[in-house]
């Protein structure tokens, strides 16, 4: 069975503090919008990393790909949204 974007969400959440999520998708490919103080003074490979841990081997089984935009608060303060 495949996820919602309502699961990932959650997946996300349960192994990461957040600040705002946004998760869409049709199943196999997602796009989220991640906001987390986690992500403060980490590089961008750094940030998608904490989020693949969160995930853990749910990306190998359940997620085919996700495309991810990831925040520190101050950063989504400031962004266009």
């Amino acid at each position: 069975m495949l996820p919602t974007p309502e699961q990932v969400r959650q997946y996300i959440l349960d192994g990461l503090p957040c600040d705002h999520i946004e998760v869409q998708g049709d199943g196999s490919h997602f796009e989220a919008v991640i906001v987390s103080p986690a992500f403060e003074g980490k590089r961008l490979i750094a940030r998608h990393q904490l989020v693949y841990g969160a995930l853990g081997d749910r990306m190998k089984a359940e997620i085919h790909a996700l495309s991810m935009r990831t925040l520190t608060p101050a950063e989504y303060s400031q962004a266009d949204r």
